[in-house]
């Protein structure tokens, strides 16, 4: 069962048993109900996760206020993955260099994880597919179909409006069900596994 709140001008959808609790910026998500595109479902994108060992974040950003930032924080300190930032306007980001664009990369990423504006969507689902990466995850808050339908077209997986640091921490124990707090105190800092 899922109720909806309206917290802060953000439409907030409150998790059913199976689901974590996924909020929409004003005017996304929760302006266009006739959503059709259907993503994969809780398992598919365990397994995504799973099997990749690289995720490049493109708009990666400098500024800690940012969830691009909050994002590139977790997976850099507590992953295995090799996280490649992209941001045409930075050098250097958390210590990690920072690549121009995506046909940067010293290697072919197999996440591309999304923080752009609606409309450059398509525009980053072409690159992901002209340097072959495997998927396209567009972060909470993000949903574009024809990006979708660009990246399906070419064989890419594709995951929207789903943060891939809530998504990765929940497959992993480091957070409940609807919450992002696992009640587990400890002075060891645990580096979770893909």
């Amino acid at each position: 069962m899922t109720a909806t709140q309206t917290t802060g001008g953000e439409a907030c959808s409150l998790p059913s048993t199976t689901e974590a609790v996924s909020c929409a910026l004003p005017g996304t998500a929760a302006a266009h109900p006739e959503r059709s595109w259907r993503g994969p479902n809780q398992q598919a994108r365990f397994s995504l996760l799973r099997r990749a060992t690289s995720i490049a974040i493109v708009g990666a950003s400098n500024n800690p206020a940012r969830a691009s930032f909050f994002v590139a924080t977790y997976l850099l300190s507590s992953t295995a993955y090799d996280v490649y930032l992209v941001n045409p306007r930075e050098k250097e980001i958390l210590g990690q260099p920072v690549y121009a664009s995506l046909s940067d990369l010293p290697v072919v990423p197999d996440i591309v994880d999304v923080f752009r504006r609606h409309d450059d969507l398509p525009g980053v689902a072409q690159e992901a597919i002209d340097i072959g990466a495997r998927t396209l995850w567009l972060q909470l808050g993000s949903w574009n179909e024809d990006a979708a339908a660009i990246a399906e077209s070419a064989g890419l997986s594709v995951v929207m409006d789903r943060c891939i640091k809530i998504e990765h921490a929940r497959f992993h124990g480091g957070l409940h069900l609807a919450g992002f707090d696992t009640g587990v105190i400890s002075s060891r800092r645990q580096l979770l596994a893909r």
